[in-house]
C-alpha cells in the first residue's frame, strides 16, 4: 500500500498539536508556549468510508478494515528554521520524509494565544515557512550541484542532473517552491531521486475559532483561500479546539454534536478526504464473510498492481479481475446480483481500477 504520510507544520502556536490530538485521539502536550513539540508524534487515522459498512452487511463480514492516513506532527517552524534556528534542521528533516505537508494557519483572533510575531497575519505565516523550506532546498541543490559538477567532467552522464540542480537553484533564488517549477519527463524522473521538501504538495488548514461556527469562514480565511489557489493548492477550514473536543466522544455523540452545531460532517473527515485527493489515492474494496476491507492505491493503477498490494503471489498468478462499481454492488444487493443483471464486469491486468470498485480476484 502507499505509505500516505503527511506532515503537519506551522508556526508555533497556530494549532497543530489541537489537531494531532483530535486527528489520532492522542493527549500530546498542546500548551500556550513555542517548541512544545520537539519530537514528531505519528498517528495513523482511519479513512472514513460508509462504503464499508454497507457492504459489510451485504457480505455478513466479521471485520471492516479502512484505508489509513499517517499524520506526523512536526514541531513549530520559525523564521531561521533553515540555519538552525529553533532546532530548525531537525524539524526539516522530519518533513522530508513525508509524502505531503498540511500546513497549519491560525485563522482566529485571541489575545490569551501568544502569535510568535505578536500579530495575525495568515499570509505572512504562509511565506515565513515557505521560505524556510526554500532555503532549505536551495542548500541541498546548491550542495548536491557543487559535488557532481566536479564528478560531471569525467562522467558525462552526470551532466542531465548538474543541468536540473542548477535551474533548480535558479528557480529557488527567486523565492519559488520547486512545485511551481515546470520539468520535462527527464527533470521530473531526477527531481524525484531527491528529497525535496518545496516539491511536496500543501494543504492548508485555516484553524478559526469557535465564535466562526458553523460557516468557519472569516476574512482570514478568504485570504488563505486565495493564496492557495493562486499555486494549486487547497485549503480547508476547521476549528481544531472543537475538533479535539468531538475526539472524545463517541460516534453517535458526536454526531449529534455536529448537527446540534449546524455542521453536516467533522472537519477531520473533510481534511483526510482532502489529503487523499492531494496524494491522487482512491481506494478499491474486497468484500466476503471474513472481513470487508478498502484498499489504497495510486490513481492509474493496474488491475494486476492492484492484486499485488493485497498480495505478491496473487500480482503473479493473475487471471482476471471480476469488477462491480460499488453502487452496483448496492443496488444489485451483492455480488450474485450483480453477476444475474450483467452488471459484473470480468477484466484482465491491463485494466485501469477506479475508486469504489469492489474486486474479485481469480488467480493460480
Amino acid at each position: 500500500m502507499p505509505n500516505l504520510s503527511c506532515g503537519i507544520v506551522g508556526l508555533p502556536n497556530v494549532g497543530k498539536s489541537t489537531l494531532f490530538n483530535a486527528l489520532t485521539r492522542k493527549q500530546i502536550p498542546s500548551e500556550n508556549y513555542p517548541f512544545c513539540t520537539i519530537d514528531p508524534n505519528v498517528g495513523i487515522v482511519n479513512v472514513a468510508d460508509t462504503r464499508l459498512q454497507t457492504l459489510s452487511e451485504q457480505s455478513h463480514s466479521k471485520k471492516i478494515i479502512n484505508a489509513t492516513c499517517t499524520f506526523v506532527d512536526i514541531a513549530g517552524l520559525v523564521k531561521g528554521a533553515a540555519q538552525g534556528e529553533g532546532l530548525g534542521n531537525q524539524f526539516l528533516s522530519h518533513i522530508r520524509e513525508t509524502d505531503a505537508i498540511v500546513q497549519v494557519v491560525r485563522c482566529f483572533d485571541d489575545e490569551n494565544v501568544i502569535h510568535v510575531a505578536n500579530k495575525i497575519d495568515p499570509i505572512q505565516d504562509i511565506e515565513v515557512i515557505g521560505l524556510e523550506l526554500i532555503l532549505a532546498d536551495l542548500q541541498m541543490a546548491e550542495n548536491t550541484h557543487a559535488r557532481l559538477e566536479k564528478q560531471a567532467k569525467t562522467k558525462k552522464d552526470l551532466q542531465p542532473t548538474v543541468d536540473f540542480l542548477q535551474k533548480a537553484i535558479q528557480h529557488l533564488n527567486q523565492n519559488l517552491p520547486l512545485r511551481k517549477m515546470t520539468l520535462n519527463a527527464e527533470e521530473e524522473a531526477i527531481a524525484r531521486l531527491y528529497p525535496f521538501i518545496s516539491r511536496k504538495k500543501v494543504l492548508y488548514i485555516c484553524n478559526v475559532g469557535e465564535a466562526d461556527l458553523p460557516s468557519l469562514e472569516n476574512d482570514y480565511v478568504r485570504k488563505v483561500r486565495e493564496f492557495a489557489a493562486q499555486e494549486g493548492s487547497k485549503a480547508v477550514s476547521i476549528c481544531a479546539r472543537l475538533e479535539e473536543e468531538i475526539s472524545q466522544l463517541d460516534p453517535k455523540d458526536a454526531a449529534e454534536f455536529l448537527q446540534s452545531l449546524g455542521l453536516k460532517e467533522s472537519g477531520l473527515d473533510k481534511l483526510i478526504r482532502e489529503a487523499f485527493h492531494l496524494l491522487d489515492l482512491i481506494t478499491f474494496i474486497t468484500s466476503g464473510d471474513i472481513e470487508t476491507r478498502a484498499w489504497t492505491i495510486r490513481r492509474g493503477t493496474t488491475a494486476a498492481a492492484a492484486a499485488g498490494e493485497i498480495h505478491s503471489d496473487i500480482e503473479k498468478g493473475f487471471i482476471r479481475a471480476e469488477v462491480v462499481p460499488y453502487e452496483e454492488m448496492v443496488r444489485c444487493h451483492g455480488r450474485v446480483g450483480a453477476r444475474e443483471q450483467g452488471k459484473a464486469r470480468s477484466e484482465g491486468r491491463d485494466y485501469i481500477v477506479h475508486d469504489g470498485d469492489v474486486i474479485l480476484f481469480y488467480h493460480n
